[in-house]
C-alpha cells in the first residue's frame, strides 16, 4: 500500500514510535530518497515542505489512523 503524508519536524518523535511498533516493513520516501519509517535519524532528515510517500505491506490499526491523521488529499 502507498500514502500520502505530511509531516512537521516535531511530529517526527510520535511518527517513529508507532511505525516501530508494527511488525512488517515501512518505507518513507520524497524524490529519490527512501528511507525506513522506523528510523528516527532516516525521518528527520527528509524535507518536511513536500508530502512524503509511505509504502508498506501489513496492517497496525494504530498505524492506520496515524497516516489517517496525516494523510493529504492527492
Amino acid at each position: 500500500m502507498t500514502k500520502t503524508i505530511r509531516l512537521t519536524q516535531n511530529e517526527v518523535q510520535n511518527f517513529v514510535n508507532v511505525t516501530s511498533k508494527c511488525d512488517f516493513d515501512i518505507d518513507i520516501s520524497y524524490n529519490r530518497y527512501v528511507v525506513d519509517a522506523k528510523s528516527f535519524l532516516g525521518v528527520y532528515g527528509l524535507d518536511f515542505r513536500a508530502p512524503l510517500t509511505v509504502s508498506y505491506n501489513g496492517y497496525n490499526e494504530e498505524f492506520e489512523e496515524l497516516l489517517r491523521k496525516y494523510a493529504i488529499a492527492c
